[in-house]
């Protein structure tokens, strides 16, 4: 017993002699690369912040920033932890041995994460998007929250958060990027006369255009592009606001009430698929509801046949 005392005496101070003195130099090591990898990383958004021109070149400095952080902490704490079993008396010959056998078995067997890695780099240097874009991919939308080399997470406008695996990105829509166009239909009813509604609608779209507001977000004037299609007494009337990106809501919402306004104000009935355009007399109600029913439509003479007489008959 006294002999197994002596042993754990002598290796206790072996230990705080020789080992822990080396374990606390690879904490401050590692505890200082820590910082500096923060620093750097947190100044150069800071800079991005202040010197950068458009969102578009924070955003790419925030998802490689964000990036490089988590793979420099991920390598320090790879070193920490294999001094630490050094120190401590454990054979790191045999451990990394199989470290590599094992490696190579994981890596048969984890394909996907090898692609997610090397298609989270792709995305990373082609620029595809960014932390913050509004993007589609993988069959949801919504906008960047943070992205590692091997996954991408979104949310969508109802806080719903979707974590996608990069090797499954293979399309990205990116609505961030330049601009965004909007195409708002209108409907107005047949009775209307196409070149007032026209008019009408320019004058409501420019109103939108110089409002004080929402006016800095239009890239060029709005544009109407006339009669588009006839549904029953339906006129289809396109409106086209081409934006700055992800910022053509508030122009359309506006625009819609103002539309709706100015049709009351106009007395001019919103289309209808459904309604019947009676003439000059106006549009009926609905299909069906005229209170005279409609006369039946003359027979073409040529379409009708000749009586055929039995010649066995009596008659």
């Amino acid at each position: 017993m006294g002999k197994l005392l002596d042993e754990w005496i002598y290796d206790t101070r072996e230990f705080l002699h020789l080992k822990l003195p080396h374990l606390l130099v690879a904490a401050l090591i590692a505890f200082v690369l820590y910082r500096i990898l923060t620093v750097i990383t947190s100044r150069k958004i800071r800079i991005a912040e202040q010197h950068a021109v458009g969102h578009i070149r924070i955003s790419q400095v925030k998802t490689m920033a964000g990036v490089i952080r988590n793979t420099g902490l991920t390598i320090i704490a790879a070193i920490v932890t294999m001094q630490f079993l050094a120190a401590v008396g454990v054979n790191l010959a045999p451990l990394l041995a199989s470290a590599g056998v094992a490696g190579v078995a994981i890596g048969l067997a984890a394909q996907n994460i090898v692609r997610d890695m090397l298609n989270g780099t792709l995305i990373l240097l082609e620029d595809q998007f960014n932390v913050g874009d509004t993007i589609k991919i993988a069959g949801v939308s919504g906008v960047v929250e943070s992205m590692t080399l091997r996954k991408t997470a979104l949310r969508d406008g109802d806080g719903t958060l979707y974590v996608i695996p990069n090797s499954q990105i293979t399309t990205v829509a990116n609505q961030s990027i330049d601009y965004s166009v909007a195409t708002v239909n209108i409907s107005v009813d047949f009775s209307a006369h196409p070149d007032k509604v026209t008019e009408l609608l320019k004058n409501i779209a420019m109103s939108v255009r110089d409002s004080e507001e929402i006016k800095d977000v239009f890239l060029t004037d709005p544009q109407v592009l006339g009669v588009d299609a006839v549904k029953g007494s339906d006129l289809i009337f396109p409106v086209v606001f081409k934006t700055r990106a992800t910022q053509q809501y508030a122009p359309v919402r506006e625009f819609r009430r103002r539309v709706r306004l100015a049709l009351e104000e106009n007395h001019m009935l919103p289309g209808d698929p459904y309604r019947v355009y009676t003439g000059v007399s106006g549009p009926s109600s609905r299909r069906g509801t005229s209170s005279e029913p409609p006369e039946p439509p003359a027979r073409d003479p040529t379409t009708i046949k000749p009586q055929e007489s039995n010649p066995f008959s009596a008659g």
